[in-house]
């Protein structure tokens, strides 16, 4: 029963396309039977989220400037990654493009859907360690600030309300309790 879908479409109407995302609207008759609108935007990329682990114990953060929010964001390295790419790939490049960093070793830690009541984004991400400096080379898009900190501090910036993105904090709670319950030591 919980996998019939309740929701009939009448109609679909595409309002808005670049080469990120498509808008369209559907004509629809909901579970009750009312008829409706319900608006969907459709990503052509997987989100990338990349949280890193020194042996220390810091991690990497990048502050940006996030044009739909107008407000500057405390985040850990992210990206996108073209359906059709590997998405570790696209995590490897991301890292190395924001912060220059090349991790050795990479664990998929989480996947999840990022706002699934008007989009069909999905995330993925990454642990990564085994680190290795090299140069980082943003888009023209990004001002990047970069931030090496104590994982526990980037974890108080989650419980202090500083870090607010999404992907970030579901990566830092994975980790904390990855580090809580010893699969990271």
């Amino acid at each position: 029963m919980m996998d019939l879908n309740p929701w009939k479409i009448l109609s679909a109407t595409e309002v808005y396309d670049n080469s990120w995302i498509r808008v369209t609207e559907f004509a629809v008759i909901n579970p009750s039977g009312g008829r409706g609108i319900y608006g969907k935007v459709h990503f052509k990329n997987t989100a990338i989220g990349i949280i890193v682990l020194d042996a220390q114990l810091n991690t990497y953060l990048v502050g940006q400037y996030r044009f739909p929010l107008n407000a500057y964001s405390w985040e850990i390295p992210e990206g996108g990654s073209p359906l059709t790419t590997d998405p570790l790939d696209s995590a490897q490049r991301e890292l190395l493009e924001e912060t220059g960093l090349f991790a050795h070793s990479w664990e998929k830690i989480l996947e999840m859907d990022l706002s699934n009541s008007v989009s069909d984004e999905k995330a993925i991400i990454y642990l990564a360690w085994d680190l290795e400096q090299r140069h980082s080379s943003p888009e023209e898009t990004e001002k990047l600030e970069i931030k090496k900190l104590p994982f526990q501090e980037v974890y108080q910036m989650v419980e202090s309300g500083s870090i607010t993105d999404s992907i970030s904090v579901a990566a830092i709670l994975k980790v904390k309790l990855m580090l809580s319950d010893g699969r990271i030591t």
